[in-house]
């Protein structure tokens, strides 16, 4: 019977962590990554209205005299990339597409 409620217990304290998992915005957006890491380079300019990338996708961006890189590969399709860009980089909102990668289309 000890066996029985301690496995319950252990059951329910498990579950009530799962419950109070947060996403943060890693798990959202995605992550920084090395410039040197990217697959390739996009060039904002005033005449740059929106961005696509692929899920996983690492792209270096340069803008303003700055560079970043970031990976794609959080569950956001679509986010403002002022969230990510360091600051001073953007002088206003590019909205970022994320489109599903080929191994997304497979899991279909």
């Amino acid at each position: 019977m000890k066996r029985l409620i301690s496995a319950v217990a252990s059951l329910t304290l498990s579950a009530a962590g799962l419950a109070t998992a947060k996403m943060n915005d890693a798990d959202v957006l995605g992550h920084f990554a090395q410039p040197s890491a990217a697959h390739r380079a996009v060039v904002i300019t005033e005449k740059t209205k929106w961005i696509t990338v692929e899920r996983g996708e690492v792209v270096r961006f340069e803008s303003k005299g700055q560079e970043f890189a970031w990976t794609f590969d959080g569950v956001a399709s679509t986010f403002a990339l002022s969230k990510v860009a360091p600051t001073g980089a953007l002088d206003r909102d590019l909205i970022v597409y994320v489109w599903p990668n080929a191994q997304d289309l497979a899991d279909k």
